[in-house]
């Protein structure tokens, strides 16, 4: 999948971003200011002629768990956030059509009249005719994350690199936000990430690139150019191999 150029390390990238991103400061909704930087970041490299999917949470307008804590079952609430993501996708699409991207969501869920069914070989065609893809709707499966979903998803797709966003730079060695003596660190290996149970993402997300050889960058979406920056293999944030 290398560029035959040689110019870029990656050509095919899935990008996962946590519906928190979209909300900034609000904690909850979204805010159209927000998935326009993003997008903008997205459009940098898609110029470049780069393949890019997307894979978006839910935890700005619901959570699974959140769920349980209002007395439903947890395939309910879980259920109720990859309907979340599909709202989030279709927030994203606009966005980006609007900046004359073209832009496909597909989903896990069967809802045709809203976005179509996701289908690996249409899904293929799709970032090989250079159109950004959002894959919605989880795995289509109660009890896995969207993390794990994004990691299933860029396997399928064959992508170089999975690109977990995050509001730090990288992987540290503590809570950045709460502990001054946190340490970045610069690369990792996946069995580490388990052993040391570092907050990245869930477990069966990072056994998933382990067992098939994905690696994934963890980086700050909102420092001014990060993804140009990662294309061009640059060193910023921590990566996971």
């Amino acid at each position: 999948m290398a560029d035959p150029d040689n110019k870029f390390p990656y050509k095919r990238l899935l990008l996962k971003i946590s519906g928190e991103a979209l909300a900034g400061q609000e904690k909850h909704g979204f805010q159209v200011k927000i998935i326009d930087q993003i997008a903008e970041q997205i459009k940098r490299i898609h110029e470049l002629g780069l393949e890019v999917g997307l894979v978006i949470g839910a935890g700005n307008i619901f959570r699974g768990a959140l769920g349980e804590s209002l007395g439903l079952k947890r395939f309910v609430g879980d259920q109720m956030g990859m309907l979340a993501t599909v709202i989030n996708s279709l927030a994203f699409q606009d966005v980006l059509a609007k900046k004359g991207l073209p832009a496909r969501v597909m989903t896990a869920l069967k809802i045709q009249e809203v976005a179509e069914p996701y289908y690996i070989p249409q899904a293929l065609e799709y970032l090989q005719e250079k159109q950004v893809l959002i894959i919605a709707g989880g795995t289509g499966n109660p009890f896995f994350t969207t993390d794990t979903a994004a990691s299933l998803r860029a396997i399928e797709l064959e992508a170089d690199l999975l690109l977990k966003a995050t509001r730090v730079d990288g992987v540290f060695s503590g809570d950045p936000e709460k502990d001054d003596q946190a340490q970045k660190i610069d690369q990792i290996s996946y069995l580490e990430v388990i052993k040391r149970g570092l907050k990245v993402m869930d477990l069966t997300a990072i056994s998933l690139c382990q067992d098939n050889n994905l690696p994934i960058m963890v980086f700050d979406l909102f420092k001014k150019e990060s993804l140009l920056k990662i294309v061009s293999g640059q060193k910023i944030g921590t990566k996971i191999c």
